[in-house]
C-alpha cells in the first residue's frame, strides 16, 4: 500500500498557537478537544473514563457546537485552561470532509493528483483514516451522488461529516498510538476548496478497490 508522505511538521508550535493560526489565516472555528495522557497502563483520554473509544478525538465541553469560534483571546483562554487540549474542528460551516480508510485515501490521494484534480487540505489519522477537505454542502446530497455514479451509500466505507460533526486537527494526539497529521497541509495554493463532486468519483473507486482487495 503507497504511504502518505508527511507533511512539514507543525511540533515547534504549541496547540495553542496552532489553534489560533487555524483561526487567523483560514478562519476556521476551533473548540478544545479532550487530551491524551500517558499511564502506567498506556494512553488514556483526559476525560477520565478508562474505556473510552476516542482518546483525545472528543470534544472537552458537552455544548461544543455553540461554543465554538475564532477569537484569538477566546482561544487563548481555552488553552490556557487545558493546555494540552487536543484541536477541534467543526465542520458544516467553512468546510465538510469526506472521511475514508487510509488505504482508499492513499489510493485516492495519488489517483486524483495523477487526474489533476483541485486538493484542499486532507487530514491523516492514528486511526488509518484519510479526511479529505470539500466546501460545506455535500452530505445532504452524498447517497444522491454517490448513487448517479453507481454506488449505493452503504456500499462503501466512506462517511461525509458536516454540521454537528468535527475532525481532530494536526498535531493533536489522539487514539493510542499517535497525532493526526497533514497529509496534504493548508496553504495558499489549497485555500479555494473544491465541491465534493469534482472528487467523489476518484474517492469511491479508491474505496472499492480498497474493500475488493482486502
Amino acid at each position: 500500500m503507497e504511504e502518505i508522505p508527511a507533511a512539514r511538521t507543525v511540533a515547534r508550535e504549541t496547540l495553542v498557537d496552532t489553534a489560533v493560526r487555524y483561526a487567523e489565516d483560514r478562519h476556521w472555528d476551533v473548540v478544545p478537544g479532550t487530551s491524551v495522557h500517558g499511564t502506567p497502563q498506556g494512553r488514556r483520554c483526559g476525560c477520565g473514563q478508562p474505556a473510552c473509544s476516542a482518546p483525545g478525538a472528543h470534544p472537552l465541553h458537552r455544548d461544543w457546537a455553540k461554543q465554538a469560534g475564532g477569537g484569538p483571546a477566546l482561544i487563548r483562554r481555552w488553552w490556557s485552561e487545558t493546555p494540552d487540549a487536543s484541536i477541534l474542528l467543526p465542520t458544516g460551516r467553512s468546510f465538510e470532509v469526506i472521511d475514508v480508510p487510509e488505504q482508499a485515501g492513499c489510493l485516492a490521494l495519488a489517483r486524483l493528483e495523477r487526474m489533476g484534480l483541485p486538493l484542499g487540505p486532507v487530514i491523516a489519522t492514528p486511526t488509518r483514516r484519510v479526511q479529505f477537505f470539500v466546501l460545506p454542502g455535500a452530505r445532504d446530497k452524498m447517497a444522491d451522488m454517490l448513487h448517479r455514479i453507481g454506488w449505493g451509500s452503504s456500499a462503501i466505507d466512506l462517511v461525509c461529516r458536516g454540521d454537528g460533526d468535527f475532525v481532530v486537527a494536526p498535531p493533536s494526539p489522539m487514539g493510542v498510538s499517535g497525532a493526526a497529521t497533514w497529509a496534504r497541509e493548508p496553504t495558499e495554493a489549497n485555500r479555494w476548496l473544491p465541491e465534493a463532486r469534482e472528487l467523489l468519483s476518484p474517492i469511491a473507486y479508491a474505496c472499492g478497490r480498497a474493500m475488493a482487495d482486502a
